[in-house]
């Protein structure tokens, strides 16, 4: 079906009391297939799944992002792709280079891994600048840019520096995990990020590990305003089983880190 979407709300976090209908979940939901071995038809499937639950986005990697962008035109669904992705390792240049061909190619979102050893080394400078080239990358192409932490590395101090850097930065969200190391996103941690980024209005990712109804709920009741996850098919499923009071046989996620 055509997209239904509630149009996302950035930093604005859904109030806990109120729980969200089904269609809400969905629109708060980045449809994740991050694999390296999958498939054009993989993609396909994915990007018919974002149309059937007018999810918000379909996340890939940057050398899918013409097809789905492609596939997905007119639907109301986005395409967001990664940059430095997963390590966060390669240089600010690059990575702004990456942000702009995924642009080009039709991305309006792009999820980018953080320089994670300059901020256990607590190089800010390195930090910032790798930061802002692809701010500027993503802004000047009218393209929303989440930062990526990988939380599972970092002390609670490193994860609140990376916000308040990412905040100065200019980014639009902060983003809890790959999903390719050694954990995902914790309620703990979408909390914390969730309180040191209000004052900047920035939005929060939570991402990795987020499996099922109750993974998503607990998440979004946390602070998040995003979810990346491969099993977002399941969580709507879910969703409207028990808005209809039943329980929702299980669906197959992708197999990835989300």
């Amino acid at each position: 079906m055509e997209s239904t979407r509630t149009e996302d709300s950035g930093g604005t976090a859904p109030p806990a009391a109120a729980p969200l209908s089904p269609a809400e979940i969905a629109a708060r939901i980045d449809h994740t297939l991050l694999r390296p071995e999958a498939t054009a038809a993989d993609i396909a499937r994915l990007c018919a799944e974002a149309r059937e639950h007018a999810f918000c986005s379909v996340c890939v990697n940057p050398g899918h992002v013409r097809q789905a962008a492609n596939l997905l035109q007119g639907s109301g669904v986005r395409v967001c792709s990664v940059v430095g992705f997963p390590l966060g390792a390669t240089t600010p240049e690059v990575k702004a280079m990456e942000a702009r061909a995924a642009i080009r190619d039709g991305a309006s979102e792009i999820d980018m891994v953080l320089n994670i050893g300059a901020l256990r080394g607590r190089d800010e400078a390195l930090i910032l600048r790798d930061l802002r080239a692809v701010v500027e990358a993503c802004h000047e192409g009218g393209a929303r840019l989440k930062v990526i932490f990988e939380n599972a590395l970092l002390t609670d101090e490193e994860k609140l520096a990376a916000c308040r850097l990412a905040m100065q930065a200019g980014a639009d969200f902060v983003k809890t995990s790959t999903g390719f190391s050694t954990g995902g996103a914790t309620v703990a941690d979408v909390a914390l990020m969730a309180r040191a980024v209000a004052s900047g209005g920035l939005g929060v990712k939570a991402a990795g590990g987020i499996r099922g109804y109750d993974d998503a709920v607990a998440m979004l009741a946390a602070g998040a305003t995003r979810l990346g996850t491969s099993s977002g098919v399941r969580i709507v499923e879910e969703a409207r089983a028990r808005a209809a009071g039943r329980t929702a046989a299980p669906a197959a996620g992708n197999g990835d880190g989300y």
